[in-house]
């Protein structure tokens, strides 16, 4: 027979408003109260009711997770670092995955959601997308990935200077028409993308190099997207010498492109990507390493914390990039 909190109390010697409270972490018990109720319950093999739990305390014992993607490779490592951090709280992790943001959606997820989570973690969609802007409207924390709004928790990475590190680095290698793999036609409804291209453009027009629509071609952030990408890029009259790859991923496919042309990557044309996925180093890709899991784990526990004390205020965390030089970038050949 399971035991109940009757028993747990009736054994230590106190009220099941005590048990419950010490074994929950609530204030006002006694430190030693605490611990013999708890040596009790272990004793016994006594586990809390999520459910009884979650009662007492008003909570939904859930946080939703809204992204576009989950299989995609970044989501993915953001999603683990966010389950990294919520595995050691109380709380189940509910995902909403919208697809393409720039596709209506008919059931919005603040509507499926709402009653139902604690809280929002929002993975880099701006913040007013058709079906995520009125997430802001409830009375619940909400923490963002790659994006930012006023009042709201935030953590990220500076993608612009992520693209002027790559192009600069190009640049520096002495090449001087330099292409584009993006994700799609700008506008876009993803943050980051938007800041890439900004990047992109701005160290290029400062230094003095031309911006055409010609070195610009879109991958859809994929693999066989970025093959297709590099291979319009060299069909154009005037190719590029080296290209700039918003992702790893559409940079892998740019590299099978160079293979299947009998180019040599480095050699012949200069390719960088972003993200650091653990596959450029093996295909000798140089790219822009960014904290993938880390924002993750971030963002997860600026809401655990929000939840905690939700008088705090909402801070906006910038981590730091890196790049990592590899084969695929040369020296500029005449």
């Amino acid at each position: 027979m399971a035991m109940t909190i009757r028993d747990i109390a009736r054994e230590a010697g106190v009220s099941t408003a005590t048990v419950s409270r010490a074994l929950r972490g609530l204030p006002n018990v006694d430190p030693a109260t605490r611990e013999r109720v708890r040596q009790v319950a272990e004793r016994l093999d006594y586990v809390v009711s999520p459910a009884a739990s979650r009662l007492a305390s008003g909570r939904a014992g859930s946080i939703a997770v809204i992204t576009p993607w989950i299989a995609r490779w970044y989501f993915g490592r953001v999603l683990s670092g966010i389950e990294s951090v919520l595995a050691g709280s109380d709380l189940d992790l509910l995902l909403s995955s919208i697809g393409d943001p720039s596709e209506t959606h008919h059931v919005p997820p603040h509507r499926k959601l709402r009653r139902r989570v604690d809280g929002f973690l929002v993975i880099s969609l701006s913040t007013d997308t058709e079906g995520v802007s009125e997430i802001f409207e409830s009375d619940v924390p909400v923490a963002l990935i790659d994006t930012e709004r006023d009042g709201c928790w935030s953590v990220g990475i500076d993608d612009v200077n992520g693209a002027r590190m790559a192009v600069q680095h190009l640049i520096n290698l002495g090449h001087e028409r330099i292409g584009l793999i993006s994700g799609r036609v700008m506008p876009t409804p993803f943050r980051p993308e938007e800041n890439r291209w900004r990047g992109y453009h701005d160290t290029l027009i400062e230094a003095g190099l031309p911006v055409e629509a010609d070195l610009e071609a879109c991958g859809h952030f994929t693999i066989d997207g970025g093959e297709r990408a590099m291979t319009t890029l060299l069909a154009r009259p005037n190719p590029p010498t080296a290209v700039f790859a918003m992702s790893d991923e559409m940079a892998f496919g740019a590299l099978r492109s160079l293979h299947a042309h009998g180019l040599q990557p480095g050699r012949d044309l200069s390719v960088v990507g972003f993200d650091g996925h653990e596959m450029a180093d093996h295909l000798d890709l140089t790219t822009i390493v960014q904290p993938v899991e880390e924002v993750g784990a971030r963002a997860a526990q600026a809401l655990l914390d929000a939840l905690d004390d939700p008088t705090r205020t909402p801070e906006q965390v910038t981590l730091p990039l890196s790049m990592v030089v590899r084969g695929s970038t040369a020296l500029r050949r005449h």
